[in-house]
C-alpha cells in the first residue's frame, strides 16, 4: 500500500497538502530567529525591503528545503509512525509535484532576495538550502551519527541571514547568533531522537541513540547543554547585550540544565519529549530576551 501511494498522487491535492510539505511550524521558528537577526542588526527600525522581502525570501527558501526533504525521505516516512501521514506517503501529492513545487518556491526565494534585499543574503540562503536539502538530507542523515551536529550549520543560519539582509555583511554579532543555534541543535534534536529511537532503528537511520545507545546520547545532551550555557553568555561578554539578556539567559539555561540532568539520571520515558519541548521554548525565549535587551534602552531613551 505504501509503495503504491509513493508513486502516484490522489486526484485533487489541496493547498493544505502543499502547506504541509513546507513544514510550517519549523519555518515559523526559522523566521522568528531570522527576524530577530534583522532587528538586532538594526539600531532602530529595520528597512522595509529587508524586513518584508528578506522574511519572505528566507521563508520560501526554508519551505523549499522542507519540501525537498519530504521528497527524499518519502519511503522512510511511509514506515515511521510519526511521518506516515505526510502528503507523499499518503499519495496526496506525487514526488514530481512536490519537487516542482519545491524548485518553484526556491527559485522565487532567490529572485526576491537578489532583487529586493542583497546578493550576499541570497547566496547565504542558497547555501543554507543546499546544506539542508542536499548535504544533510541526502547524505549526512544516512552516513554518520554526527549528522545533526555537522548538518546543524544549515539550521543555524537564519539569524545570520536576517542580519545580512539588513547590513549586507556578516558581522561578529551574526556569528554569535549562529553559534547559539548551532550549539542548541544537538541537545534539542537528540532528545527527540531518544524518544523515536526504535523508529529510526526500523528504517536503519544512524541516529546517535541507535548507533551508540540511549545512555551515551543522554550524556552527550548533558555535555552540549553545558556548552550551550557557556555559549549563550558570549553576547553579554562581547557587549552585544546587557543585563536583561544575561538575567534571562541564566534562568533559561538553569531550566535547560535541570531537564538535561533529569534526562541523564533516569529513564523516565516522558523526559525526552519534555526536554525536547522545553528546548523549543528555551530558544524562542532566549531570542526574545536578546530582542528586549536591544530595544528597551531605545524605548526608554537611554544610550544603547
Amino acid at each position: 500500500m505504501a509503495t503504491t501511494t509513493l508513486n502516484s498522487a490522489r486526484q485533487g491535492a489541496t493547498w493544505k497538502d502543499y502547506l504541509e510539505l513546507c513544514k510550517p511550524k519549523v519555518v515559523a521558528l526559522i523566521l522568528f530567529t531570522a527576524v530577530v537577526g534583522m532587528l538586532l542588526a538594526s539600531p532602530g527600525m529595520v528597512p522595509v525591503n529587508a524586513l518584508l522581502f528578506g522574511t519572505l525570501g528566507i521563508g520560501l527558501a526554508s519551505a523549499s528545503a522542507a519540501a525537498i526533504n519530504h521528497v527524499v525521505d518519502r519511503r522512510i516516512d511511509a514506515i515511521m509512525g510519526r511521518t506516515h501521514g505526510r502528503p507523499l506517503p499518503q499519495g496526496a501529492v506525487s514526488p514530481r509535484q512536490a519537487l516542482i513545487f519545491a524548485l518553484l518556491i526556491g527559485a522565487l526565494a532567490m529572485l526576491l532576495l537578489v532583487a529586493f534585499v542583497n546578493t550576499l543574503t541570497a547566496v547565504l540562503t542558497f547555501f543554507s538550502l543546499i546544506g539542508y536539502a542536499v548535504v544533510y538530507t541526502m547524505y549526512l542523515k544516512r552516513a554518520t551519527p554526527q549528522n545533526i551536529v555537522i548538518g546543524g550549520a544549515a539550521g543555524a543560519a537564519p539569524p545570520l541571514l536576517g542580519w545580512a539582509a539588513v547590513t549586507g555583511s556578516v558581522d561578529p554579532g551574526a556569528l554569535l547568533l549562529f553559534l547559539i543555534i548551532f550549539t542548541w541543535t544537538p541537545p534539542h534534536f537528540w532528545a527527540l531522537a531518544i524518544h523515536r529511537a526504535e523508529e529510526y532503528r526500523k528504517v536503519d537511520m544512524p541516529m546517535l541513540p541507535v548507533t551508540h545507545g540511549k545512555d551515551y546520547t543522554r550524556l552527550q545532551i548533558l555535555l552540549y547543554t553545558i556548552l550551550l550555557f557557556l555559549v549563550t553568555l558570549l553576547p553579554y561578554s562581547y557587549g552585544m547585550s546587557g543585563g536583561l539578556y544575561l538575567g534571562g539567559a541564566l534562568v533559561l539555561n538553569l531550566g535547560f540544565m535541570y531537564y538535561a540532568v533529569q534526562l541523564y539520571r533516569n529513564e523516565d520515558e516522558r523526559m525526552p519529549m519534555r526536554t525536547f519541548g522545553y528546548s523549543i521554548i528555551y530558544l524562542m525565549a532566549l531570542f526574545a530576551f536578546l530582542l528586549a535587551d536591544h530595544y528597551l534602552p531605545l524605548l526608554l531613551g537611554m544610550p544603547a
